[in-house]
């Protein structure tokens, strides 16, 4: 099964390994394929035209990285093996477009846990991957 992670470096992430890892007789075995995903926010506009182009690389990837590496360590210290990926842009969109597009079968990822009307005002991440996505997605709060 192909799973998709869906990371952010937040308390929520910490509870979704933590859940992920109490629960590893559904997620470990033959067969699963395991996805960090850590979406960045695209800089402002004013920010990129103060920065050079490898300036604006590098801070991408070593944001992407402050993410990605603790999860990755904590997942391989606990036999899973994960592939990274880093993505620019709107969260929730690029969440449920890579999933689709690679062909996921489940996103595990954490949540605040808001309410539908906090949620509706504030624009939650999960609630637009669950409104954007054909792919099953376990939410951890």
């Amino acid at each position: 099964m192909k799973i998709l992670l869906a990371v952010d470096g937040s308390p929520y992430t910490k509870k979704m390994l933590a859940y992920l890892t109490t629960h590893m007789d559904m997620f470990a075995g033959k067969g699963h394929e395991f996805t960090a995903l850590a979406v960045q926010p695209v800089l402002p506009a004013r920010a990129r035209s103060l920065m050079s182009t490898q300036e604006v690389a590098a801070y991408y990837t070593e944001e992407a990285e402050k993410v990605l590496g603790p999860v990755a360590t904590f997942l391989e210290q606990r036999a899973l093996n994960v592939k990274r990926q880093a993505e620019i842009g709107l969260a929730g969109d690029v969440i449920a477009t890579y999933a689709a597009e690679g062909k996921y079968e489940l996103i595990i990822m954490g949540s605040r846990g808001n309410g539908a009307l906090a949620g509706l005002v504030m624009g939650s991440v999960a609630t637009r991957v669950l409104a954007k996505c054909d792919v099953p997605v376990l939410l951890v709060r």
